[in-house]
């Protein structure tokens, strides 16, 4: 039977502990500068019952977390970590940004519930969030 080497798995808890709780932080961070760069608000849509901003945030989150993932397998180091985060975030930034500027009504449909434009938001800010992840790698 192997034996376990205490040092080694204190120090691989040490390592989960900070990038969660890195990752937690990163990604409140990101929830909230997503909702001032949004020009309807969200959780007051979201409270009185509307489905579009609830699906264009969550994309833009899950979007975010499924880079930040990326960020956390590969880095190298907790800073390089950090790095790759702010392009995850700097990256669905654009994305809302590009797909606004595209959909020149696309923030008044959202506030507006419909679906429609919430589903193409949050589409492509899964689909930034999974193509960032496959990027950061070495």
């Amino acid at each position: 039977m192997p034996t376990i080497d205490l040092a080694e798995l204190a120090a691989a808890a040490n390592g989960f502990v900070l990038h969660f709780l890195a990752a937690v932080a990163l990604s409140a961070l990101f929830g909230f500068c997503y909702l001032q760069i949004t020009p309807y608000a969200e959780f007051k849509l979201i409270r009185a019952g509307k489905t579009a901003p609830a699906l264009a945030f969550s994309g833009a989150v899950l979007g975010f977390a499924l880079a930040l993932a990326g960020a956390i397998a590969n880095s190298v180091s907790f800073t390089d970590m950090l790095i790759w985060a702010g392009v995850a975030f700097f990256v669905q930034t654009l994305v809302f940004v590009g797909v606004r500027l595209a959909f020149a009504d696309l923030c008044e449909r959202i506030a507006g519930d419909e679906i429609g434009p919430a589903v193409v938001l949050a589409g492509f800010s899964l689909a930034a969030g999974v193509l960032n992840a496959a990027c950061m790698s070495y």
